[in-house]
């Protein structure tokens, strides 16, 4: 009797201790117990230590998540390096610096693309055409002018491109947003760069330079172009017919030949086009809008290229120059004319 008696006392005594354990560890936990029916409620069972710091971390990224949003537009990503690097898009920030001339760039992509300058290596190549770049990423790109695959898709419509910066073009047709304004001639775009490369019909800046001879221009693309006549490279290939050249988008205009796609549509009339610029200039017909002035004279065009050809006329510049004589021209209808006394 006396030995049940003793059991009986162990058992209300470890019954005890384990209820002021739980009681301590409620408290640890931060979980009240409560009094009911002269009995204390308790929970048996409190949540792991790394439910907990689960739910702190919902909670912290709920609150993170109510703060990144940009100022200037209703864009809300979901880390704060993303909204960092879109802000500036409006405050024209370019933290990434190259450490051999004086180019700064917004993203760090674009200053490895401008490191290829300064450097020579070019690991990655296509097997198609033997295009050649420092970037994987690069190459990837340019695989799609030989597939034809088109990843960014609008989801009004079923226009696809290749670069989702054609993309974000593209969907300013949509919105009609243009919140991007020059403030010399109040020419109006949805793309950052296009109001970049328009600044410089006024400023006069030409940051491509040819390091073979005084040639400079304001558009990388022209630079490239320009490049060829010292190289004599043709680097784009049509796998169809063997035409080659040393200019992406002159590839890409002679494909239309064989494809007959057309991505540029007009929203007026049928008329379609391969280069965008070759729509822009058709809009003009329907807008009569001529966005591009120059500062010297109030001269007015609806092309920019129109524009850089009639800057010459004050600046004296002569890009054109034959490679017989010492001929130059401001524009390369002229050159072309005045070959043909050469050829004959």
């Amino acid at each position: 009797m006396d030995d049940h008696q003793a059991v009986d006392s162990r058992d209300e005594t470890n019954s005890s201790d384990k209820l002021d354990s739980g009681r301590q560890q409620n408290k640890r936990w931060g979980i009240p117990c409560e009094e009911k029916s002269g009995g204390v409620e308790s929970f048996d069972h409190p949540p792991a230590q790394g439910q907990t710091e689960q739910t702190d971390r919902f909670a912290v990224k709920r609150t993170v998540d109510r703060r990144l949003e940009c100022t200037e537009c209703d864009y809300r990503p979901a880390k704060k390096v993303k909204l960092s690097r879109h802000t500036r898009k409006y405050t024209g920030e370019k933290p990434y610096k190259c450490d051999i001339c004086d180019y700064s760039a917004a993203k760090k992509d674009h200053l490895e693309s401008h490191m290829d300058k300064h450097t020579s290596e070019k690991r990655f190549m296509c097997v198609e055409c033997g295009y050649r770049t420092s970037h994987k990423s690069h190459l990837t790109a340019h695989m799609r002018t030989h597939t034809g695959e088109k990843p960014y898709r609008c989801d009004q419509c079923d226009y696809s491109a290749t670069h989702k910066s054609q993309l974000d073009r593209h969907m300013a047709k949509h919105t009609g947003e243009k919140k991007l304004i020059c403030g010399e001639c109040g020419y109006r775009t949805a793309d950052r760069s296009s109001l970049t490369v328009h600044m410089r019909t006024h400023t006069g800046v030409k940051p491509y330079k040819c390091d073979q001879c005084d040639y400079s221009t304001a558009q990388r693309g022209n630079l490239d172009r320009h490049m060829a006549k010292h190289t004599g490279e043709k680097r784009y290939i049509c796998g169809e017919c063997g035409y080659r050249s040393a200019d992406r988008s002159a590839l890409k205009s002679h494909m239309v030949k064989h494809t007959g796609v057309k991505p540029y549509t007009c929203d007026y009339c049928d008329y379609s086009a391969a280069r965008k610029f070759h729509l822009d200039r058709h809009m003009a017909k329907h807008t009569g809008e001529k966005p591009f002035m120059c500062g010297k004279c109030g001269y007015r065009a609806a092309d920019l290229s129109y524009l850089t050809v009639h800057m010459r006329t004050h600046t004296g510049e002569k890009p054109y120059k034959c490679d017989q004589c010492d001929y130059s021209a401001t524009r390369k209808d002229y050159l072309e004319k005045h070959l043909i006394k050469h050829t004959s």
